[in-house]
């Protein structure tokens, strides 16, 4: 987005150095809508050029300095006046002075920290962007360009299942079993359900994930629930000692990681909630917390950059340069 006047006398673009060959995700904006943009992941470099090109040629442009800066913020919608950054990092590009004919400024940015991953949600807002400037008395000239982090985990080792009874004393006794409590992004819910008892007459049984958003604290905290996804499990009236399967495939909805508690100001979780509705439409509920992670597609490849730049910003020696020196061989190869 860029923020220009009435007679501004130059242009700024942002161009990142790897932008023909960096993947692009889809990120959904506030409106909804899903848009693309550059893919990074923490400790990764963020490099590129700033193009101020002057829109009358030979006429001078006089600033107070040029800079860039690579910002990661949280805004909350019912805060809107005050950006939270996490991360803030400047580059200054030119000192005072002026410039008289169109010119590009190298940056980089070495291993940035990026410990979150990018967000929009009901009432929050994360994101990462460049931000270049061109500092002037009166108006200042500035292009932003958004980029998207995503944050990868690693297998869980404890990983264990879900076991739950959902009961109403002498009418109903039913057990259900999740195959694990963490699952990746396109990982697929694996489960029984088995009905000991039924003395009611149920009409539906539907499994649903529900996304709950929490931002703020103390007094003024705020719950988004937002139901994902609707698997229906049956329609009927099961019998006792049947038992029924599931299998719910995660890969076709619009899920993120679990964040807890991120930058203490907001965090998304994610339930499993049984839905049993009998024939005079009472509803009985039953809700487990899942824990959701992203799984890389170059998980081995990126996890041993990020590990080899984690043990050079705690040892700083020469054995840590010569692990990033191996990841990037692993990475070109």
């Amino acid at each position: 987005m860029s923020f220009f006047s009435f007679g501004q006398s130059a242009e700024i673009d942002v161009v990142l150095n790897d932008a023909e060959t960096r993947k692009k995700a889809e990120h959904k904006t506030e409106d909804g809508k899903k848009d693309k943009y550059f893919l990074f992941y923490d400790g990764e470099t963020v490099s590129g050029k700033v193009n101020v090109t002057l829109k009358n040629p030979g006429k001078r442009l006089e600033h107070q300095g040029i800079k860039i800066e690579f910002v990661g913020q949280i805004e909350l919608y019912y805060d809107r006046g005050n950006h939270h950054e996490f991360v803030s990092l400047v580059k200054d590009l030119a000192r005072p002075g002026e410039i008289t004919q169109s010119q590009t400024f190298d940056f980089e940015f070495t291993h940035v920290e990026k410990p979150y991953e990018s967000y929009t949600g009901q009432n929050v807002k994360l994101r990462y962007f460049l931000r270049a400037t061109v500092i002037r008395r009166l108006n200042d000239i500035s292009k932003e360009m958004d980029i998207v982090v995503h944050t990868l985990s690693t297998y869980p080792e404890l990983n264990s299942s879900i076991k739950m009874e959902v009961g109403i004393e002498d009418c109903l006794h039913i057990e259900f079993e999740y195959n694990k409590s963490k699952y990746h992004l396109k990982d697929v819910i694996v489960g029984k359900i088995y009905f000991l008892l039924v003395r009611i007459k149920i009409k539906h049984m539907e499994i649903d994930i529900i996304k709950r958003e929490t931002t703020g604290t103390g007094p003024s905290v705020y719950h988004e629930n937002d139901t994902i996804a609707k698997y229906e499990i049956m329609d009927g009236a099961p019998v006792r000692g049947e038992s029924i399967p599931i299998r719910l495939f995660l890969a076709g909805y619009d899920l993120t990681p679990t964040m807890r508690d991120i930058n203490k100001k907001f965090s998304v979780r994610y339930y499993l909630n049984l839905v049993l509705i009998d024939e005079e439409e009472r509803r009985y509920f039953k809700q487990q917390e899942i824990t959701l992670w992203r799984k890389g597609d170059v998980v081995r490849k990126s996890m041993s950059h990020q590990a080899a730049i984690a043990s050079q910003r705690f040892e700083g020696s020469a054995a840590s340069e010569s692990a990033l020196e191996q990841a990037a061989k692993e990475e070109s190869g």
